[in-house]
């Protein structure tokens, strides 16, 4: 996975677009290209194109390396930290197979 992160931070770095990755800009970029990924889905949940949905999660994935980047944070250290959070929140006595959130288990 290493090898890909830095593959993305190469492609970033050759064509000087760190100047354009605020915060802000990526939040909306990752919306944008989530909304992207979402339209594979409109009208049709089970017909869906599966090369284009890949193509749109990648775009979703990348943005979150370089907004991750942008933060300087660790992306293993805060997924972890939010996985802890989720396994207080929704243990599996409570949770499996439902779909509630957490303040109606």
């Amino acid at each position: 996975m290493q090898e890909t992160i830095n593959r993305i931070r190469k492609f970033r770095t050759d064509r000087d677009w760190d100047q354009f990755h605020t915060p802000a800009n990526l939040s909306k970029a990752i919306s944008i290209e989530a909304g992207e990924l979402l339209e594979n889905f409109l009208w049709d949940e089970e017909n869906y194109n599966r090369e284009h949905v890949l193509e749109e999660l990648a775009d979703v994935m990348v943005y979150c390396v370089h907004m991750a980047d942008c933060l300087g944070v660790d992306i293993a250290q805060i997924i972890n930290s939010k996985m802890d959070k989720n396994e207080k929140k929704y243990p599996v006595e409570k949770a499996k197979g439902s779909s509630k959130k957490y303040t109606e288990l």
